[in-house]
C-alpha cells in the first residue's frame, strides 16, 4: 500500500510540476505548445496549454 501511495504522490508531484512549467513559458512559447496541441480531442497538455492561454486572455 505504501508503494502504491508513493506512486500516486509522485504523480501528483510531477502533474503540478507540469503544469508550473506551463504556467512559466513565455506568451510565445506557450502559443506554440497549444499550436501543437490544438488538435480535438486535445490531450491533458493541451487542455492545460489552452487553460493557461485562457487565464492570460491570449488566443491563437
Amino acid at each position: 500500500m505504501k508503494r502504491v501511495a508513493g506512486r500516486g504522490d509522485h504523480a501528483v508531484r510531477r502533474l503540478a510540476e507540469i503544469e508550473a512549467s506551463i504556467a512559466n513559458l513565455s506568451n510565445e512559447d506557450l502559443l506554440d505548445l497549444a499550436d501543437i496541441f490544438k488538435a480535438e480531442p486535445r490531450p491533458l497538455i493541451g487542455e492545460m496549454a489552452f487553460a493557461e492561454m485562457t487565464r492570460r486572455n491570449i488566443s491563437l
